[in-house]
């Protein structure tokens, strides 16, 4: 890099971040912070706001709690990456350029493409209209507000993954005059051990809420939901957890998706077809040794501190590292002072051992407020954010060195 600044060339490298999530924020602190210095590689982050959304916080946002507003210029202070605010409303990875707002057009020689996942509102009629999601914490304010007026009446969330059931239960404990009915095709908690999920079942029974296995919805009315099997159940609010979905710039720019429209990448996160591109975080089709890996925050923020340490090894002239990553844990909130946390084998496989309780409901918000000092401690030192589990022989894909 120093060669090409020396050499008197005007325009730097231009690294564009798409998107502030927990990857691609992780992605633009920890190579700016490695770039300190570098008058010759420029780091852009864009996103549609400037409030960075905690996700893994909207169940609480969605039933009215008060939570700290983080600002993504606070977070880069110091890094030297610029941000942008605005819409990404297309990408083409042929001419390398970015439009935003429909009317800036934005050039780069590298691109992290960190544009996350939403609910999917669109597979099955009427969520659209009818349904409220956790999509951004304007929305989870807009049912926080639905909720504090309906005093009375039905709530059903349709979706018992894990975001489903920790809304159920956060809603059941702000609201217990509402009744709660969480519904999903499975059964909640279905890839934990047989005692966690007992755990887990008197918890939401105690909290009141009503959980109902092999439940599809298959239409959303203003007052209820239609099932699989023509059931109808009535419904003042209904909260879709339902399945996500990525969005579709990434299959309109050209770069090779799957069939979930995620990017498909080489062992160190390039896009398989245009390898100036890195995908980070949800939008990432990223195989490991046990298959494809699924979005969480555990795996995303590492995503985006090894796309960003592959492209400041490509920058000085070394090659780019392939990534792996094994999953260790599951923490999931059940309320305020409740939760379950499964620790699990690199794929993401049940271990035996697990916390309950209060003690598991520390674990969980210390793992949900983790972010922000391994934030601070990356733009202090870039190095401290490259360390997470391997996964061993679980991660391991064959071919790849």
């Amino acid at each position: 890099m120093n060669e090409r600044h020396e050499a008197g060339m005007a325009t730097p490298h231009r690294v564009l971040v798409l998107g502030a999530g927990y990857a691609g924020m992780s992605a633009a602190i920890q190579l700016a912070a490695r770039l300190k210095g570098h008058q010759d590689v420029r780091v852009t982050l864009v996103n549609a706001q400037e409030r960075f959304t905690e996700r893994m916080r909207l169940h609480m946002t969605g039933t009215g709690q008060p939570l700290a507003e983080l600002s993504i210029l606070d977070l880069l202070a110091g890094t030297g990456a610029q941000f942008l605010r605005g819409w990404v409303t297309a990408v083409d990875a042929d001419a390398r350029t970015v439009r935003i707002d429909d009317d800036r057009i934005l050039h780069y020689d590298t691109l992290v493409y960190g544009l996350g996942g939403v609910a999917d509102t669109v597979a099955v009629p009427g969520v659209e209209d009818h349904a409220y999601t956790l999509n951004s914490a304007q929305d989870a304010e807009v049912l926080a507000d639905r909720l504090a007026r309906l005093g009375s009446g039905t709530v059903v969330v349709a979706g018992n993954g894990l975001t489903g059931i920790e809304s159920a239960a956060e809603i059941a404990e702000q609201h217990p005059g509402l009744n709660v009915v969480l519904l999903g095709r499975g059964e909640p908690g279905a890839s934990m051990n047989p005692k966690v999920k007992t755990y887990l079942h008197s918890a939401l029974e105690r909290l009141g809420v009503q959980a109902r296995s092999g439940a599809e919805v298959v239409k959303v009315l203003p007052d209820a939901v239609e099932l699989a099997g023509g059931e109808s159940m009535p419904a003042d609010v209904v909260l879709w957890t339902s399945g996500t979905r990525v969005s579709p710039l990434a299959a309109a720019a050209g770069l090779t998706v799957d069939e979930d429209g995620r990017i498909v990448t080489d062992a160190a996160l390039r896009s398989v077809s245009h390898p100036e591109v890195y995908a980070v975080g949800d939008a990432a089709a990223i195989r490991q040794g046990y298959g494809v890996m699924h979005g969480t925050c555990q795996g995303g923020m590492p995503t985006g501190v090894h796309a960003a340490v592959s492209i400041f090894r490509v920058l000085t002239g070394k090659q780019a590292k392939p990534f792996r990553f094994g999953y260790y844990h599951t923490p999931l909130s059940l309320g305020r002072h409740d939760a379950v946390v499964q620790f699990t084998r690199p794929d993401d496989s049940p271990r035996r051992i697990y916390l309950t309780g209060r003690m598991a409901a520390r674990y969980k918000e210390a793992v949900t407020a983790s972010p922000w000092p391994t934030y601070g401690r990356m733009k202090k030192m870039p190095a401290s954010g490259a360390f997470w589990p391997r996964g061993g022989r679980f991660t391991r894909v064959q071919g790849a060195r």
